[in-house]
């Protein structure tokens, strides 16, 4: 089961500023009671982005200007708090195929790592200069390159860094470990014949 390498990522940017995101504000936990994934973009910031009667309040991701940003643009300690695999997971389904921030919290790395969206580290300066270039330009286009370690927008090449580990996974199509196994089965299967407690 071969996965997509992952090694570019292009699209339009959105800032939600703000240091110690953590999960239960990417996704409230009453809305955690589901048996799939499916649907949970719908509660992405749920609570910051609407009312107790659902109407929408003033939220980024509420502004017409930045609907179908694929970049979310973020403080530092991204993902912090519960290690809920839904918060990347509500990201993901709400239209996000990547994270910028100044760092992450381990486990929301890695559960968005295991998604194919990459979590990239960039300095709080060039964050803020990106965040100014979206504002100007709402439908300005942003590149994360995984194999030059940059983001690239209205020419301007900022630094972004994942750990290798991260990388790797990510550019080999390796990200996912669950697939990665399925596609080891023959292997599994064939050293499992050879050991008499399998027989």
């Amino acid at each position: 089961m071969a996965l997509d390498k992952i090694t570019q990522i292009t699209g339009r940017g959105v800032y939600v500023p703000g240091d110690d995101t953590d999960t239960d504000r990417i996704i409230p936990a009453r809305f955690m009671k589901c048996v799939t994934f499916d649907g949970l973009g719908e509660y992405a910031y749920y609570d910051e982005r609407r009312a107790d009667d659902g109407t929408d309040k003033s939220h980024p991701l509420n502004d017409p200007r930045f609907f179908g940003a694929r970049f979310l643009l973020s403080g530092s300690n991204f993902g912090c708090g519960s290690s809920r695999e839904h918060a990347p997971q509500a990201l993901y389904r709400f239209g996000f195929r990547a994270v910028l921030a100044e760092s992450f919290a381990e486990i929301f790395f890695g559960n968005s790592t295991t998604l194919g969206m990459p979590c990239a580290v960039m300095a709080a300066g060039d964050l803020r200069a990106l965040a100014g270039l979206i504002e100007e330009d709402p439908a300005l286009l942003i590149t994360l390159d995984l194999l030059e370690g940059k983001v690239t927008a209205a020419d301007v090449d900022f630094p972004a860094t994942l750990p290798d580990h991260a990388r790797e996974a990510l550019v080999s199509g390796k990200w996912d470990a669950i697939a990665d196994l399925l596609e080891g089965l023959p292997d599994v299967e064939r050293v499992a014949a050879t050991l008499p407690y399998f027989a």
